[in-house]
């Protein structure tokens, strides 16, 4: 069998599964919470692994081996920044959010969520909230397009702008009749594929050398200090790196799957999957940059100047018997894609829902509501793409900014509206506005090499601390609301269920003058 003739055989097996899972999600969509959210009902295993691939995908299987393979494991503090972050995000966030948006007005988006836990009768929050999630998205969904075209340039030498637009069309066709579940359960299936394939590459790598002592003998002709921890790193560089782990609490493709969970307590066991999945697939990442170095060295493979990014599929393509390898591809890309769609996802909820639904409540018509949010999916992929044609900068610089611009305009506000009570409408505005502002003026001149997402999500911390303390007033209802979530958060599904969730099938809870929840139908 021919290489070619394994890699097309694979991909159309790959698709035809993922087309199949496409449509059992599709015969479970019943309505635009569902469409949005998955009706609420994800498991810990797919929310977890769902979570992982649309947060890693192309950055995880090229972006992050590409910088390993060209400036050594020194770059492996930002993964273990990330696996810190990602721990802590689903230990205090999790739980937390997953309670409280079902309270506070069964949010389906993190915009809706804040205006209904702030009580913004103004909509600010809400619609400068949408406005952020696409401006950010735009560069996040770029820097996918951008994974995609160097996939077929490097995979099959294809015409980067070639690869770019067939990735370009085939998402946004899944993702116009896609929905939540469609884009979580394919996600899991990749995140598993995805950390199959990148424990097999460095292992495979080991073998083709004849073990570790060729492997370290090659790594060290090429770079003596490949595998000093800190090698050239300033303080500033390695915080930076470290400080990429504060992008957690704000990004909206990966929190919306806490709020999808079945109950917050699932959030534990989910952790623990999602935890192990990541700490495996980072290793796997750095063992693909190990051993393509000492690989190339030794003339197995043959990676160019500037191509440091392809080395997990250059590797994979050598080592491994068509078919295979073809999985492999087929994984890569349709891991890239499906982080694609989840973005546009969300950046549809946050347009129908955010920005273009003036009276600050759900559209009745659905259909309505659908057409909307597949206008705004065909904008900003024709946004992103325009971006990404010119390939002006790496995939790692495309996800640093956009990451560091969610991380900092929403991760403040996120943690403060779960833990302290007296976060304001107006308070929440200003940190958001900061924390963007910050990493648009501090990531366009570069202050003291400081990745711009500390210094934004400090002072959109600091911004909406201080103008929550001059604007609070006391508000009952907010307060019973707090407590309720604070008390669900910890609650078993049985009690969720028991509790509150036959209240939001019908409609948002509302609190009485005694400040208990009831519906809306009991008082």
């Amino acid at each position: 069998m021919s290489q070619i003739t394994g890699q097309a055989i694979a991909m159309i097996i790959y698709f035809v599964a993922m087309i199949i899972i496409g449509i059992w999600a599709y015969t479970r969509t019943k309505n635009l919470d569902d469409y949005m959210l998955g009706g609420r009902d994800l498991g810990p295993g797919v929310a977890a692994l769902s979570a992982g691939a649309s947060d890693m995908s192309g950055w995880l299987l090229m972006g992050l081996p590409g910088a390993l393979y060209l400036n050594g494991i020194v770059e492996g503090w930002i993964a273990v920044g990330l696996t810190i972050g990602a721990w802590t995000s689903w230990k205090v966030v999790a739980p937390r959010l997953r309670s409280y948006t079902q309270v506070a007005g069964n949010s389906i988006t993190v915009p809706s969520f804040l205006g209904n836990r702030l009580r913004d009768q103004t909509r600010s929050v809400r619609v400068v909230a949408g406005i952020i999630i696409f401006i950010f998205f735009t560069f996040y969904v770029s820097s996918g397009m951008v994974a995609g075209g160097t996939f077929f340039e490097s995979a099959f030498g294809m015409d980067y702008h070639l690869g770019m637009v067939i990735v370009a069309a085939v998402v946004v066709l899944y993702t116009l009749v896609g929905g939540f579940l469609a884009v979580s359960w394919t996600d899991m299936v990749q995140g598993m594929m995805m950390l199959v394939a990148l424990l097999a590459v460095p292992i495979a790598g080991v073998i083709a050398l004849g073990g570790f002592d060729a492997l370290s003998a090659g790594v060290s002709a090429v770079n003596p200090d490949f595998l000093a921890p800190f090698g050239n790193a300033t303080a500033i560089g390695v915080i930076s790196s470290l400080a990429w782990g504060l992008g957690y609490f704000g990004q909206p493709h990966i929190i919306v799957r806490y709020m999808a969970l079945r109950s917050p307590k699932e959030a534990k066991q989910a952790r623990r999957i999602g935890i192990g999945w990541m700490a495996l697939s980072v290793i796997g990442a750095g063992g693909t940059a190990i051993v393509g170095i000492a690989l190339n060295h030794v003339g197995v493979i043959k990676i160019g100047a500037g191509q440091h990014e392809s080395v997990f599929i250059v590797t994979g393509q050598t080592l491994f018997p068509a078919l295979v390898a073809g999985f492999m591809l087929a994984a890569i890309l349709a891991a890239i894609m499906s982080t694609i769609s989840s973005q546009l996802l969300v950046t549809s909820s946050a347009v129908v829902e955010d920005i273009l639904n003036a009276k600050g409540e759900r559209r009745r018509d659905a259909a309505n509501s659908i057409v909307i949010g597949r206008i705004a999916v065909l904008l900003v992929s024709v946004l992103a793409a325009i971006f990404a044609w010119f390939k002006t900068d790496s995939i790692l610089n495309l996800v640093a900014f956009a990451w560091a611009g969610f991380g900092a305009a929403f991760g403040p506000i996120v943690l403060l509206a779960l833990y302290y009570r007296k976060l304001t409408w107006q308070g929440a505005l200003a940190g958001m506005v900061s924390g963007a502002a910050v990493v648009g003026v501090w990531g366009t001149f570069k202050w003291f090499g400081l990745y711009e997402i500390l210094p934004a999500f400090i002072i959109g911390l600091l911004v909406a601390w201080i103008i929550s303390q001059l604007t609070y007033c006391e508000n009952a209802e907010i307060s019973a609301e707090f407590a309720a979530a604070v008390r669900l958060s910890t609650a078993d599904s049985a009690g969720i269920e028991a509790e509150f969730k036959p209240a939001a099938k019908l409609a948002a809870p509302v609190f009485g003058a005694d400040g208990n929840l009831y519906h809306e139908k009991e008082i």
